[in-house]
């Protein structure tokens, strides 16, 4: 626990909901009490108590609006201005101490965690951004990881995949191969593969989605890299290997131009598939 919910915040005589109308009124300098009481979900009666204490202690000022007595509005006084700056730096203080002891990959894992953490909960249905980038160290390891930990939890697809994927990996020559990998808020998302066959012709392999990117247009715009990749190294055809349940990933495949060539029915851990070639001329 980092005693945010302890009843003295950060060492100070004042809970968490009391140093929240701290906050408040040191971000807007002039707020109507109705408003504030509003955007904290407060008890009128909760709030008129916090703010009478608050002026006995010299810390807020209050007066009545000039376009409308019946509306009160509420300040910080300077005495208040000063006790929330001294929270302020304590809280920066604690939150230092805290991310002292890790990384600068572990803090931004953090980070990263918050910011989906805020994504999920607070219901946006915005589009969030993402960036995509060449491979770095490290990134084929999740590669393989996340290929084997999701077909095997969505499909059933086992240990015997994730070594294919690994061997897929393994083979990379990035001499004439090329990859690309998605991330979202600070977090690997997605990859793709651009795989050199022989003069004209390439393979797209190893496309992967979080599940938490899915929506965003991640697969779509990875294909597109490596479309684009191929034609600027002269390919004149492009082929990919896929398997018939993965329903999303072939209506990217064919609003990219790809077209089924030749499909078979195999097993995959005990699972029946039907393996499929796509292809399309670039």
């Amino acid at each position: 626990m980092i005693g945010a919910l302890q009843a003295g915040m950060l060492d100070s005589p004042y809970s968490l909901t009391e140093v929240r109308v701290l906050f408040e009124l040191a971000q807007t300098g002039l707020m109507e009490t109705g408003e504030l009481r509003g955007l904290l979900g407060l008890d009128a009666g909760y709030l008129s108590r916090i703010l009478a204490r608050f002026e006995g202690d010299g810390l807020v000022r209050r007066e009545r609006s000039a376009s409308d007595a019946r509306k009160q509005l509420v300040r910080l006084a300077p005495a208040g201005a000063e006790v929330f700056a001294a929270l302020d730096r304590r809280s920066a203080d604690e939150i230092g101490r805290l991310l002292t002891g890790l990384t600068e990959e572990e803090q931004g894992r953090l980070v990263a965690s918050m910011a989906t953490i805020r994504r999920l909960l607070d219901g946006s249905r915005e589009r969030a951004p993402y960036v995509i980038r060449p491979p770095r160290t490290g990134d084929l390891g999740w590669v393989v990881y996340r290929h084997g930990v999701l077909y095997s939890a969505e499909y059933g697809w086992g240990t015997e995949f994730e070594q294919l994927v690994a061997g897929i990996v393994a083979e990379l020559d990035f001499t004439r191969d090329a990859g690309w990998i998605a991330e979202v808020a600070g977090e690997r998302a997605g990859c793709v593969f651009y795989v050199r066959q022989d003069e004209t012709t390439a393979k797209l392999r190893m496309l992967l989605v979080e599940p938490s990117a899915r929506g965003l247009g991640l697969g779509r715009r990875l294909v597109e890299e490596c479309l684009r990749h191929a034609r600027a190294e002269g390919c004149k055809r492009i082929m990919l290997w896929t398997r018939d349940c993965l329903v999303s990933a072939r209506r990217i495949y064919q609003a990219a131009g790809f077209e089924l060539e030749s499909e078979e029915k195999g097993m995959e851990n005990g699972v029946a598939v039907t393996e499929q070639v796509w292809s399309r001329d670039l």
